[in-house]
């Protein structure tokens, strides 16, 4: 064989194995690069246990208008009621709504209150006695005098637990939750402004009492869900009168689904709308845990869409036996 053409076939292996390498280079990369991005954003598919050590994750962020939004034969959600009544965890407490998350997918209704010195803090009662280690008005007091103060339990044991500001639980929510704020003495521009500058519409729920309401969280934040208070035709009716749209609403629609109601219900799943109904003031508050599972299985056999609850651990022990 002549010298140029041996001179020629080694340079074609030398460049192919070159290029061999390279190949082989490049698809390292890649894989690299698709297991450094897999790793770093985990998927969180709705009502899947992620694994954030805070457990379940209800939606994906910005999703909750369509993950409220009616559709039949849909699982019941659980609302927590102002986060839960366990032993060891004060209701409206991020630990609390830890608790809850850690054991089961759960939305939570909460309370947002005013200090003297214009801090929003979460607390159900106007003062501290039940449900903290201090007396008095909560209002009488400024957020700073609050960080002292220790919450208690549902039984009234002191807990090393804190009062926490709203803003601290809107923060903590995002991407793992929705927190619904009952309306107390919080202006509502207070609210709109906190929600806004959070930018937090996407997991911030506002409880709405009539369409005036409604509309003003409406044309201040259009991204964010509404629960409505839509017990009779009457409600119904001013609700709608607003102009809100209903893919914006969940519907509490009161403490059980009846022969009363059932006609409102079905115009409101018409409508797209979720139906919520709180076993709270009632099935919550018998003594016995066997008395109260058969309600919880009564309400069940209704099918509403939304069952919010002090125990949500109960209600979702029950629906998984049944």
């Amino acid at each position: 064989m002549s010298q140029p053409h041996k001179r020629s076939r080694n340079l074609h292996n030398t460049n192919t194995q070159r290029d061999m390498k390279l190949k082989s280079k490049y698809k390292n990369l890649l894989l690299i690069t698709f297991l450094f991005i897999t790793a770093a954003v985990p998927l969180r598919p709705v009502h899947a246990q992620a694994t954030d050590p805070e457990g379940f994750h209800i939606l994906k962020k910005g999703s909750s208008m369509k993950f409220f939004r009616y559709r039949p034969g849909a699982p019941v959600i659980i609302s927590g009621h102002r986060g839960g009544r366990e032993k060891g965890y004060p209701e409206n407490s991020l630990e609390g709504f830890r608790n809850v998350l850690r054991q089961m997918p759960a939305f939570f209704e909460i309370d947002p209150r005013l200090t003297r010195d214009s801090v929003i803090v979460l607390m159900h009662d106007a003062t501290l006695d039940r449900t903290t280690t201090a007396k008095g008005n909560l209002n009488d007091y400024t957020y700073e005098q609050l960080r002292d103060v220790r919450l208690r339990d549902f039984a009234g044991n002191p807990t090393a637990f804190s009062i926490p500001t709203l803003e601290e639980v809107i923060v903590w929510s995002r991407g793992r939750t929705v927190v619904n704020l009952d309306r107390k003495d919080v202006p509502p521009e207070m609210i709109v402004d906190l929600v806004k500058r959070l930018r937090a519409s996407g997991h911030v729920m506002l409880t709405v009492h009539n369409g005036a309401q409604a509309k003003y969280y409406h044309e201040n934040l259009p991204k964010a869900m509404l629960s409505a208070f839509v017990r009779t035709m009457k409600e119904y009716e001013n609700i709608a009168s607003s102009g809100v749209p209903w893919k914006k609403m969940i519907a509490y629609v009161g403490p059980a689904i009846t022969s009363e109601n059932a006609e409102l219900v079905r115009l409101l799943h018409s409508r797209g709308v979720r139906c919520m109904i709180s076993v709270a003031p009632t099935h919550d508050r018998l003594q016995e845990r066997e008395e109260r599972r058969k309600g919880y299985l009564q309400e069940l056999a209704s099918n509403p869409d939304i069952i919010e609850t002090d125990l949500p651990l109960e209600v979702w022990n029950v629906m998984k036996e049944k």
